[in-house]
């Protein structure tokens, strides 16, 4: 009997309940609101790094893991019922900025991800493997699934460390998104970006320490039941709801994998990064699902709340895995361009974003800043995590203007992400042509969103441009 799966599960499960433990006691982890996932991975990174390979533990399982849970969470927060605007004119101008700020990350991290690689291979890294380039955005933007499978790909093509390197990225990603997210709620309490009556349920216990009190009454309710649970119950059936819409993706994808193969060597590969990119699959999958019981009005059985459930035990479970699957080893000889690709990430994220969405937005300024800087150094529930610390019960409209942008961002991506092997391809094929093309292609992406940018916010586009964060008193 097989209990590989069940020793390891085991020992991820320890690690977050210890690290659940020392945030409900440390100050400083309280203070600083570190998740307990990023504690746990911070664990088992040692854990994994430093003993068990006495004990004849790998943590290659770990990678595995983090490829489908991060999968299946996109799937989760995608087969979520969300209301119909009332307001068309708003919220097409509302989607349109959600997808520029957005579709600004991808081109500006890419862009400059690929040039600080092509200057370090200029001057003291000649013998660099061009793709890690892209490492940044994958393990930034896209989160640790993306940065692990598209780097597992690079390897076979002779990037060694390339899967570490992409979750090292992720993992740096999100302690960024962590810190960098508390500094700027901190910063916009103090100057006024967002309302004072918010300190107050910053500092609540709850909120600091991870755990509500014994009072029940205190407790919110974190689901409702959508099934009678004599029959079937509502967790189950929800599991099976994600489960079947991850099959069907694989199914997809296989299908579709056959058929390239049938074109020769370029259509195999082809097909491997489409597994590389398998949430954008996984997502489209979930959207047609969820339309398919919408025409069937069936769609009533899905519980929102449920759905959160599952992806933040999924988006957990990854977190804590990611850091857990970094091999130190392996990234130790990279520490130069990690180094490069994380100032690089810093500015776009940190200074940059938060110039551009405060004067980009027309309301809720900060609170939807606060949501994409999450998407853009973690993950999706990352973004909502740091949005539910100054909104706690989602009363403002940002996490449900920004679910419906997300299908769109999705398929505007998609032709970037399927460049993401032309800076390996440049090396395999010998064609360093295919490199610029992969950074001229980004600039295209960088350079309309600027145009967008440029379009929607009109007279604020460079209002008060020596200011991080543009106020115009209308929130």
């Amino acid at each position: 009997m097989n209990w590989n799966y069940i020793i390891h599960i085991g020992i991820i499960s320890f690690a977050l309940l210890f690290a659940a433990l020392l945030r409900s006691r440390i100050r400083f982890f309280q203070r600083f609101l570190m998740p307990a996932p990023i504690i746990a991975g911070l664990i088992l990174l040692i854990f994994y790094n430093f003993i068990t390979p006495y004990w004849g533990l790998s943590n290659a399982f770990l990678g595995e893991m983090v490829y489908h849970l991060l999968n299946l969470s996109f799937i989760a927060m995608l087969l979520r019922v969300t209301p119909s605007e009332k307001n068309r004119v708003k919220g097409k101008r509302m989607l349109a900025e959600n997808v520029t700020a957005v579709m600004g990350q991808y081109g500006l991290q890419c862009t400059l991800g690929l040039s600080v690689t092509a200057l370090l291979i200029a001057t003291v890294k000649p013998d660099l493997f061009p793709a890690i380039g892209y490492s940044l955005p994958m393990g930034f933007e896209l989160g640790p699934g993306q940065a692990y499978s598209i780097g597992t790909t690079w390897e076979k093509m002779g990037f060694v460390g390339g899967s570490s390197v992409g979750l090292s990225l992720a993992a740096i990603g999100f302690l960024l998104g962590s810190f960098g997210g508390v500094i700027l709620i901190n910063q916009g309490l103090k100057r006024g970006w967002i309302g004072k009556e918010y300190r107050d349920k910053i500092n609540s216990k709850s909120v600091r320490t991870g755990f509500f009190s014994r009072d029940q009454k205190e407790r919110p309710i974190g689901s409702y039941l959508s099934t009678d649970g004599e029959s079937l119950d509502t967790l189950s059936y929800h599991i099976a709801l994600v489960m079947l819409t991850y099959l069907i993706s694989w199914g997809f994808l296989t299908g579709l994998s056959a058929l390239l193969s049938l074109i020769g060597p370029i259509g195999t590969e082809l097909a491997d990064s489409l597994w590389g990119i398998n949430f954008i699959f996984s997502a489209l999958c979930a959207i047609a699902v969820k339309l398919t019981m919408r025409f069937f009005k069936v769609d009533t059985t899905i519980d929102n709340a449920t759905c959160n459930r599952i992806s933040g035990l999924s988006v957990d479970l990854t977190v804590a895995s990611s850091l857990g699957a970094i091999s130190i080893v392996a990234v130790q000889g990279y520490w130069l361009p990690i180094l490069a690709l994380v100032l690089a990430g810093v500015l776009a994220t940190v200074f940059i974003l938060p110039w551009y969405c405060s004067r980009l937005y027309d309301d809720h300024q900060f609170y939807r800043m606060l949501l994409i800087y999450g998407t853009a150094t973690g993950t999706l529930p990352t973004g909502l995590a740091l949005l539910r610390v100054v909104d706690p019960d989602f009363e403002t409209p940002v996490a449900t203007d920004y679910l419906y942008s997300v299908g769109i961002v999705f398929m505007l991506a998609i032709p970037i992400i399927l460049t993401i092997n032309l800076p390996a391809f440049s090396v395999t094929k010998g064609k360093p042509s295919l490199f610029w093309l992969a950074l001229g292609i980004s600039a295209i992406y960088l350079l309309v969103s600027f145009v967008s940018y440029v379009f929607l916010a009109k007279k604020k586009a460079f209002a008060n441009a020596k200011k991080l964060f543009y106020m115009d008193n209308r929130e």
